[in-house]
């Protein structure tokens, strides 16, 4: 047994979250987790299918006198966000996840914990073994790829679930039951490289972003903290007081992350290195100041480098880039009207990659409002047109429209005020859940989506707070004795 989770209740659910972190399961690279469900189902005796794309569906018989109880369905997403700091040695494909206990909470050295979202699938392999338990038939629902394409859920076929009603344990916030959640789509636009030799008169210097803290672009983007490419855009376009040519431009790596890092290589005539320099260093202590009760690790540094053959970029492909870059919008665009501190829609600036003939940037669209998604698309595409890229949307995904007449909600509220004498706050969420399209694949499904509390997910900050692990887990058992 890991020492990290060694005492910690309910056993059952941490000794399956321990194994699972030991199981290679990034987006897109589900197969020895998809096994794994497959082969502990095979060893508990229960009756297990998997389509194509590897989603599981577990079936576990109602305990004695619960047989005529309608089925529910537990459904979460074995896939987790790949996200490691810099200087971290980790291989995604084959390490493990190494687990440490601080106090109260659970997180991972270095990487993305995996909680997100390893504790359904822990909970659901605890409650597949756990026969003690006062429950009707369930199924067992694990999809693929949820962070990066939502994958797994829309490729769901008729049939392949029997039930009507459905528990998503995929939210993060004790305490709360979430009835409706966020659609979105991504922007990408891309650049054609037109790039001439670097003067034999410059220096290179590459200019680091770094120290941020990221986050989900969804449950984060209105904590206020920094976007290292806007922060590394800001810097480059003050080094156009001296010249400086653009070579190479680089930061974040998943469209649902804020991104925590970025990086340029920028050449500046040899006599004006120095005062490059004094520059950056002028922003890094602006922007510290800006971000300081946000984001305190923030740095802004530089580094001689020496780049053979250098190319830069031609000046007008560098001045729409950066132009472009910094009219993109990122964060809350729209607080809605309806529910108290829920973000109706926003934006996050992503990802921005320099390959051999191309820069592109990709940024996310989310909002809980059909046509208010539509219009942060127009906007994004008119600034990427504009600043003469080429733009591509993605199909993206269908928000959650809540109902708060469900059948599912009331038995989830009236079990949390048995259990700790309190009403648990309703909401929706602005983030994707599966709960959108499964709806859609679905019609009529009856959905709720809760979760122990989660802090820093997408990013090496993720983790999980120990005691709400055990109060999520009795409302889960809770909920199961009361459905009829």
């Amino acid at each position: 047994m890991s020492e990290a989770i060694k005492g910690l209740k309910p056993e059952l659910v941490w000794k399956y979250f321990a194994e699972i972190s030991k199981v290679p399961r990034p987006s897109k690279h589900e197969k020895q987790i998809s096994d794994y469900v497959m082969e502990t189902a095979k060893k508990l005796g229960l009756e297990a299918k998997r389509d194509k794309i590897l989603n599981v569906v577990v079936k576990k018989k109602a305990s004695p006198g619960k047989e005529n109880v309608p089925m529910l369905c537990l459904q979460g997403h074995l896939d987790m966000v790949p996200e490691k700091n810099k200087e971290k040695a980790h291989d995604f494909l084959k390490d493990p996840i190494e687990l440490v206990r601080e106090g109260n909470f659970l997180r991972a050295n270095g990487t993305t914990l995996g909680a997100d979202n390893g504790i359904a699938v822990a909970t659901n392999l605890a409650i597949m073994e756990d026969n003690s338990l006062v429950h009707g038939p369930l199924e067992f629902l694990f999809t693929v790829d949820e962070e990066t394409g939502l994958t797994g859920a829309n490729n769901l076929k008729p049939g392949f679930l029997e039930s009507k009603t459905l528990m998503n344990l995929d939210s993060e916030e004790e305490g709360s039951l979430y009835v409706g959640c966020s659609g979105g789509r991504n922007t990408h636009g891309t650049w054609t490289v037109t790039a001439e030799n670097a003067s034999k008169n410059s220096s290179a210097i590459k200019i680091i972003v770094k120290g941020l803290k990221g986050g989900h672009s969804g449950l984060e983007i209105d904590k206020g903290r920094g976007n290292s490419i806007k922060i590394l855009n800001r810097v480059l376009l003050a080094l156009e007081k001296v010249n400086a040519r653009l070579s190479h431009i680089e930061g974040g790596n998943k469209s649902n992350a804020i991104p925590r890092e970025a990086e340029a290589i920028v050449f500046a005539a040899k006599k004006d290195v120095s005062k490059a320099k004094k520059i950056v260093e002028q922003w890094n202590q602006l922007i510290k100041a800006e971000l300081s009760s946000v984001e305190p690790d923030l740095q802004i540094v530089t580094e001689d480098i020496v780049v053979k053959k250098a190319k830069v970029l031609k000046k007008p492909l560098q001045a729409s880039l950066l132009r472009a870059i910094s009219a993109l919008p990122h964060g809350v665009l729209k607080m809605s009207a309806d529910i108290p501190g829920l973000v109706e829609t926003s934006t996050n600036v992503a990802i921005i990659t320099t390959q051999k003939n191309k820069i592109e940037i990709i940024t996310s669209q989310r909002s809980s409002v059909a046509s208010e998604i539509e219009e942060a698309l127009q906007t994004m595409n008119s600034i990427f047109t504009l600043g003469g890229a080429k733009v591509k949307h993605t199909e993206g995904y269908p928000g959650w429209k809540p109902n708060l007449n469900s059948k599912i909600l009331a038995t989830a509220k009236q079990s949390y005020r048995k259990l700790y004498g309190k009403d648990p706050e309703v909401k929706a969420i602005h983030a994707g859940l599966e709960c959108g399209i499964i709806g859609e694949k679905y019609p009529g499904m009856d959905m709720v989506s809760f979760g122990p509390t989660l802090e820093g997910v997408h990013s090496p900050d993720e983790k999980i707070h120990i005691d709400t692990v055990e109060k999520y887990w009795n409302l889960v058992l809770e909920i199961l004795k009361n459905v009829n």
